[in-house]
């Protein structure tokens, strides 16, 4: 036993951690029970720089096993022949595809173990050959299967030329461009071979001409491992002979190589396939789209007919480089890209090489965009490659030398990562592994050349340098996408913008536009006609602009205000009262230039602009007058439908009020929860009294009194932009009426109710959530009085005490509400309080609670929600000191977190520095998760580590324009760091 270990410790030392890795050796002859054969150190050691030693062992005993007669040969070339060892290795720890190639065609090994391998130039030979016996053309499957191994052949050897200098140093490593040309290269070969096979298949193949056009990547010379290889097919001739060649190739390429796919042909899969240049001409001169046009940048003949291939690319050209002087042009291209990254399963799209953000297709669309604007001038930008074109744009000046060279590094190092994810199983994947996936990531890392790193991993540090790539590549596009719109002079009478093109997208870039070209589409938008409308946003936009150019977001405010005034162009008194109040266009542009969820509120609630210009009116408002306002209006509605219509529009005005004046701030954190907490209740009474009334007219009696019991923040009265209502239904039968009547009645309102509200809408969802009930979604959605007080004396558990500590009546029958308030005091305000047993239950579940429900990469130190001293930190701690206090202590008797928190310190139960810290935290992490929802316009619990949204948001909290927003982000850190420190002493406090 003792031996054995020693034997596999030393076997571990060259990096194999599997058991059979010394038998596997010592069936190879480089083992023995003294360690090492001697002459093997040299090979052993190329194993330990494999990507997976273990893969690359398990390979050389497959290959071994296949031809063992031509074994000692091949391993004594291992021991002797460095670029064998580091070419053999490298694919197989690398590739499981490659394996399998070479143990179903042992001999294949021979082709890696010279110096030189096959020329590119000889590929189309090669292949051609392989699918020829002597002066016979093979056909069919025989021609597919020799051209498959031929094929397989030529990329083992591209990949040995990519991978060996990982295993022997002195190897040569080929950059991305070059690995890139030569599959390229190869693929080119293969679609020339295919075309031979075809032309041997199809009869009266001599009748047709047929060129063959690389488009995407092959068309860029920038193939992957694994890619589909996009085409476009023009003939002469016979059409229908050129339609046969064409399927015939495909098929075979196919099946043999890689799938053929000539979607990108004129109107697409529904097109016909071959087309002559006359048709190609006609379609893209009438119908083409924009994006076809950005597609045919890269088209390139390959294949076929050489001089009908070189009269395609002469016909198409002068269509590319002035495609952009179309209509709509760049909003197209704007449009397309957003509608690629759409399609990226949120859960993914951090993870997405080729179509997630900062991934390869936003350094290629930017690229794209700057060649088809400067490239109208400027022939050096005319390249189908990526990156010979981003090279040209950094030396052309359109593109500063150092964004270009970040974007080149970026986008190679994303590609390299592409290549080896691909190869692996000669699969086309674009996945980054997910940070769990250790294994895969350390193989990856290996592959890719990184090394640990100053104590980190090869997977740590690969996980560090993808996301500074990504977050590099997103940044540069976001900055570099619009530049170069350049659109015809806005109709701006004022002298500051009455420029030329340039000028104009010169004095925007000083103001702090990063898309000056793109603001001058909106401005030329808003300004072109001779209306009044016209008019007046002429006079308005100058001022505008510089307004705009003080927020986070002067583009996006831009188009902010472009959204909204299209979609108020006919509501007689929007620009009027902007031009006639100096103070509102002030506003207006601090709203818009900070916040996202602002314009789509305000497009359906334009009235709040109105207020813009009285602060006392903007945030004077009671939330009570609000929500009496709004249950009255409610009230006087014909059917519940109409009801619910007017509670949202009526939630919608107030919630976009509660915005305008927190922005502005004019309300402080409390402020903000009670009204928001207040408008929803009453939109909760307004749809009951309307689901009642519905359902008391179809039964001709009312059985039941119903109360709505707010939980959780809608309870506390400490609702955010984002909240949903949690809420209990109770029921109390009307007199005569059978308890099971009571239920069923309420049952259905209560039902008619979350649906009504719940139903799609452009506005901030409405969701009733009834999930902390009794047995929760398994549970009745309605009980009577009398079942909640049996269910909490027999079943209740401590979690449930718990959330009652926030119960409330918000809506509905407001004896029957407090009734049920009484019957659950003695639970949530037990007697005794709480034994050691249930305060060990409390702190167990929430130990589950910040384990299990934090996402995934989640910052702790950000996270306003469940992170280190933020919302349920320092909302954990105030109830817990409820439940075991509040039977002695009637100040914790409160829905309220900092009221239960300064109750506590009044007590004496803690002391108020640290009450105050709490309550600090708590508040700087209602006002943060407000403030995400608010500058993003969804819901977010963790705040921006960067960028826009981050100064964003730090603004809407008060921090200075000229102030870095890390500082926000720093004092953050420090008040729930404290916070945090009491938490954990006072919670966990025996």
């Amino acid at each position: 036993m003792a031996e054995r270990a020693r034997a596999t410790a030393s076997a571990a030392r060259f990096g194999f951690t599997e058991d059979r890795a010394e038998q596997l050796l010592r069936d190879a002859g480089w083992w023995s029970e003294a360690g090492p054969v001697p002459g093997s150190d040299a090979l052993l050691t190329a194993f330990a720089r494999s990507p997976d030693p273990d893969l690359a062992l398990r390979g050389v005993d497959r290959v071994r096993e296949a031809d063992e007669s031509a074994w000692p040969e091949l391993a004594e070339q291992l021991r002797t022949n460095a670029v064998l060892r580091g070419r053999l290795l490298s694919v197989l720890g690398s590739s499981t595809a490659l394996t399998d190639f070479l143990t179903g065609n042992p001999a294949e090994w021979r082709r890696i173990a010279s110096p030189q391998l096959t020329r590119p130039e000889d590929y189309t030979h090669t292949l051609s050959a392989a699918v020829r016996d002597e002066d016979h053309a093979l056909t069919g499957t025989e021609a597919e299967q020799a051209l498959r191994i031929g094929y397989r052949g030529l990329l083992l050897e591209i990949a040995a030329a990519d991978l060996g200098h990982l295993v022997e140093r002195e190897l040569e490593q080929p950059d991305y461009t070059r690995i890139a040309a030569l599959l390229t290269e190869l693929a080119e070969a293969a679609l020339r071979a295919g075309l031979d096979v075809a032309a041997a298949e199809v009869d009266s193949a001599e009748e047709a001409q047929l060129a063959v056009i690389a488009m995407g990547k092959c068309g860029g010379r920038e193939l992957n491992y694994v890619s589909d290889v996009d085409v476009i097919f023009a003939a002469e001739g016979d059409l229908h002979v050129a339609t046969r060649l064409a399927t015939t190739m495909m098929r075979t390429v196919g099946k043999a190589c890689f799938e053929v796919d000539a979607a990108l042909r004129p109107e697409g899969k529904a097109g016909a396939l071959v087309r002559t240049l006359e048709g190609h001409e006609t379609y893209y001169k009438k119908w083409a789209s924009t994006w076809e046009f950005q597609a045919l940048l890269k088209a390139r003949p390959v294949a076929g007919d050489d001089e009908l291939g070189r009269r395609y690319a002469e016909l198409v050209a002068p269509l590319v480089w002035s495609a952009s002087e179309r209509e709509n042009f760049v909003t197209d291209v704007q449009r397309m890209r957003r509608r690629v990254e759409r399609h990226v399963p949120s859960e993914l799209v951090d993870r997405e090489l080729k179509l997630g953000r900062g991934g390869l297709r936003d350094v290629e669309f930017a690229v794209q965009l700057l060649q088809m604007v400067h490239g109208r001038v400027d022939a050096d930008l005319r390249s189908a490659s990526t990156m010979e074109a981003l090279s040209a744009l950094g030396s052309g000046g359109y593109v500063g030398r150092s964004d270009a060279a970040e974007l080149e590094e970026s986008y190679e190092f994303l590609r390299t990562v592409e290549h080896r994810l691909q190869l692996r199983r000669l699969r086309r994947t674009h996945l980054f592994p997910d940070d769990s996936e250790t294994t895969e990531l350390r193989w990856l890392a290996r592959a890719c050349g990184l090394r640990p790193v100053r104590g980190r991993s090869e997977g740590e540090a690969l996980l560090t340098a993808f996301r500074r790539h990504v977050q590099r590549i997103r940044r540069l596009h976001e900055k570099l996408f619009y530049r170069p719109l350049l659109d015809s002079v806005a109709r701006v009478p004022t002298a500051a913008l009455r420029l030329t093109t340039k000028q104009a997208a010169s004095r925007l870039a000083a103001l702090g536009y990063a898309a000056p070209d793109g603001a001058l589409q909106h401005i030329k938008a808003l300004t072109s006609g001779v209306s009044r409308r016209a008019a007046i946003q002429q006079a308005l936009l100058p001022v505008l602009l510089d307004l705009l150019a003080d927020t986070p977001d002067p583009d996006g405010g831009l188009l902010a205000y472009r959204r909204v005034s299209e979609a108020l162009a006919e509501t007689p008194w929007y620009l009027r009262v902007l031009r006639d109040e100096s103070a509102v266009v002030e506003r207006v542009a601090l709203l818009l230039g900070t916040s996202k969820l602002v314009p789509d509120l305000l497009v359906r609630a334009p009235e709040v602009l109105q207020l813009l210009s009285d602060p006392n009116r903007l945030a004077g408002r009671a939330p009570e007058e609000v929500a009496t306002s709004l249950r009255a209006a409610a009230r006087r509605q014909p059917g519940l439908n109409a009801a619910v219509t007017i509670a949202r529009s009526l939630r919608r005005h107030e919630m976009l009020r509660v915005a305008a004046a927190d922005l502005l701030d004019l309300l402080d954190v409390p402020s903000v929860c009670a009204a928001l907490s207040s408008v929803w209740s009453a939109v909760l009474e307004a749809a009951l009294a309307a689901a009642v009334r519905a359902r008391k007219t179809e039964l001709g009696s009312e059985p039941a009194t119903i109360a709505v019991i707010g939980m959780g923040r809608l309870g506390g009265a400490e609702l955010g932009y984002s909240s949903d209502a949690d809420v209990l239904f109770v029921c109390e039968p009307a007199e005569g009426a059978a308890d099971a009547d009571a239920v069923r009645f309420a049952s259905s309102v209560a039902e008619t109710v979350r649906k009504a509200l719940g139903a799609p809408s452009q506005d901030p969802p409405l969701e009733v959530d009834a999930n902390l009930r009794p047995e929760g979604r398994n549970g009745a959605l309605v009980r009577t009085l009398a079942s909640y007080r049996a269910y909490y004396e027999r079943w209740a558990e401590v979690w449930e005490a718990q959330a009652l500590l926030r119960a409330r009546p918000v809506a509905g029958d407001p004896g029957l509400g407090e009734r049920f308030i009484e019957t659950v005091d003695p639970f949530r305000y037990p007697a005794d309080g709480l034994d050691p047993v249930r305060i060990r239950e409390v702190r167990r579940i929430k130990a589950r609670v910040d384990t299990e429900r934090m996402p995934k990469g989640a910052d702790r130190t950000t996270h306003t929600k469940l992170g280190r001293g933020g919302l349920a930190d320092v909302e954990w701690t105030a109830q817990l000191f409820q439940l075991r206090y509040a039977h002695e202590v009637p100040g914790l008797r409160t829905t309220s977190t900092p009221g239960a928190l300064r109750a506590m310190a009044e007590a004496g139960l803690v002391g108020s520095e640290d009450a105050e810290a709490m309550v600090d935290a708590w508040m700087l992490a209602t006002r943060a998760r407000n403030a995400g929802m608010l500058v993003r316009g969804k819901p977010v619990d963790q705040l921006p580590g960067s960028g826009r949204e981050l100064a964003a948001v730090a603004r809407v909290l008060g921090y200075p324009a000229d102030e870095d927003p890390g500082e926000f982000l720093d004092q953050y850190r420090r008040t729930t760091r404290r916070a945090h420190a009491i938490v954990e002493r006072l919670f966990y406090d025996e």
